[in-house]
């Protein structure tokens, strides 16, 4: 077990009693046989008459009871309810595990985000930027019981080659140069508490390797994209934990890898130029997509497969970066987000991705979002393993919502339901080396669990049907949603605080220029 692993195991232990006194009681306690003890002292918990989803195997377990005692599951199946318990009464309910978003760049201060990904069902998130410190804050507070939000797993500041594709203005971005400057950096994050190293698309392979390397020797994991000029086999055989989006997975699977490649190597830009370097992808892109080899795929997929590097596809993202002309923000989602919010999205739209496109680009861009969707449905089908993630904070994402928009995106990609629920809960559980604690409903795990009312293995579109959440033990009524949704409705009305974070993803928004 490495130290940022055992750091994140005490943190959570430490705020677990403190979270798993806010359970509630709608129905009146039901007293067990004789033979059972109270349950009083222990402050149990008892869901009943739920059908309980085995996401490993796509099992309905019906009329079940799931007892919580403080913030562990203690039994699942046709148990009786000990005296003294309080009983929660969810006849024709469902039950999952808790969800992860495994991308996010979160929105706003405290009364934005983590409330937002509760009340959706999110348990777990993995923030892919450590830009602002009030993340660390946030994590740590949430860990011992002081804020209410989802279990987070927080990356360093992005590491980018020089230049790098951020206005260092705008974005915090550690750029790294050469390998001394490398292991420096990877160093300085974990000494500012980052869970894992974040790499970018613009590290030089010499860079990249130095701080696999370093990595490994101070205990962190590395996650991000895949480098620009490091092959995906290599990425996956050195270590890099997880490959973010779908840019870099094209290009080594294609029958022109080697000039498409060149082509990757040839693009310049200047500090900042995101837009630029945007610009010159897509052409790569487009020809990757148009020279799709099966064996080469085959190859490549079985590498990560092996070695079980993780995908994140980002759906939603490409989604929308895909068809920025055709898409936008929904608007019954809009009451979530702040005006500045809003006015950012717009922003990073009008400047970072529309802008200097031709009639012909606008029209390849979008048959790119149908080639990502056959792009996944490969994926699944060599059994690469795929991590739900959303990359929230690019346009036009709303935290919480999201996940479920990329539920739906992978099951429309090919995916089962269950394979989708999979990438939502056990796959991320076992990334993170938590398999034992999260990702099943089952005894001894960590109570994060979504009660919904209606089966996501019939129709995916059934996570958005939440009754209630428990995330440790504590269980989030429906009262309680609502309440956690109109907090967030009137904090975005007000000013935002110091400790506020401004949209920001790492592959499509920024702060917006005043």
């Amino acid at each position: 077990m490495n130290s940022s692993r055992r750091q994140f195991l005490a943190r959570t232990a430490a705020g677990a009693a403190v979270l798993a006194g806010g359970t509630f009681a709608t129905t009146t306690a039901t007293a067990g046989p004789a033979a059972v003890p109270s349950a009083a002292a222990r402050r149990i918990t008892a869901l009943t008459n739920v059908t309980v989803i085995d996401v490993h195997t796509g099992r309905r377990d019906r009329h079940q009871t799931v007892l919580i005692d403080r913030d562990r599951i203690i039994g699942v199946g046709r148990v009786p309810v000990p005296r003294g318990a309080v009983e929660i009464d969810l006849t024709g309910k469902y039950v999952i595990p808790g969800l992860a978003d495994m991308h996010v760049h979160s929105l706003g201060d405290e009364r934005v985000s983590p409330p937002l990904y509760l009340a959706n069902g999110l348990t777990t998130v993995r923030e892919m930027s450590g830009t602002n410190p009030a993340l660390y804050d946030w994590r740590d507070r949430i860990a011992a019981g002081t804020l209410l939000g989802p279990r987070m797993i927080v990356a360093s500041n992005i590491l980018d080659g020089d230049p790098t594709l951020w206005d260092p203005n705008l974005i915090k971005v550690i750029v790294v140069d050469d390998a001394a400057a490398a292991r420096a950096a990877v160093r300085r994050v974990k000494g500012e508490g980052a869970d894992f190293v974040k790499v970018y698309s613009r590290l030089s392979r010499e860079s990249w390797r130095a701080v696999i390397d370093e990595a490994r020797r101070v205990g962190l994991t590395v996650h991000g994209h895949g480098p620009d000029e490091v092959p995906i086999k290599e990425v996956s055989k050195a270590g890099q934990r997880s490959i973010e989006h779908i840019h870099s997975l094209g290009v080594s699977v294609s029958t022109r890898e080697a000039e498409v490649r060149r082509m990757l190597l040839a693009i310049k830009v200047s500090n900042g130029d995101y837009n630029g370097w945007f610009r010159q992808l897509h052409p790569i892109e487009w020809i990757a997509a148009n020279t799709y080899n099966p064996a080469r795929a085959a190859d490549v997929f079985g590498t990560l497969r092996r070695n079980r590097t993780r995908v994140t596809p980002t759906l939603t993202m490409h989604y929308v970066l895909d068809q920025i002309d055709y898409t936008g923000l929904d608007p019954a989602l809009a009451k979530y987000l702040s005006e500045d919010s809003i006015g950012t999205y717009d922003y990073v739209i009008r400047t970072m991705y529309a802008p200097n496109r031709t009639a012909e680009e606008i029209a390849h861009q979008r048959q790119m979002w149908a080639w990502r969707q056959r792009f996944v449905r490969e994926l699944i089908e060599h059994d690469v393993p795929l991590l739900a993630g959303t990359d929230t904070g690019t346009p036009y994402s709303v935290p919480g919502f999201a996940l479920h928009d990329e539920l739906e995106h992978l099951v429309r990609a090919g995916a089962s339901t269950r394979q989708a629920l999979y990438a939502a809960t056990v796959e991320p559980a076992k990334f993170l080396g938590m398999d034992a604690d999260l990702g099943a409903v089952a005894a001894r795990k960590i109570a994060d669990l979504v009660v919904l009312d209606a089966d996501p293995l019939t129709d995916i579109r059934n996570t958005r049907k939440i009754h209630s959440v428990v995330t440790r033990g504590r269980v989030i009524s429906p009262t309680d949603r609502q309440r956690l949704l109109a907090g967030v409705e009137a904090a975005v009305k007000e000013p935002p605080t110091a400790a506020s974070i401004a949209a920001g993803g790492c592959c499509g928004a920024a702060p917006r220029k005043h």
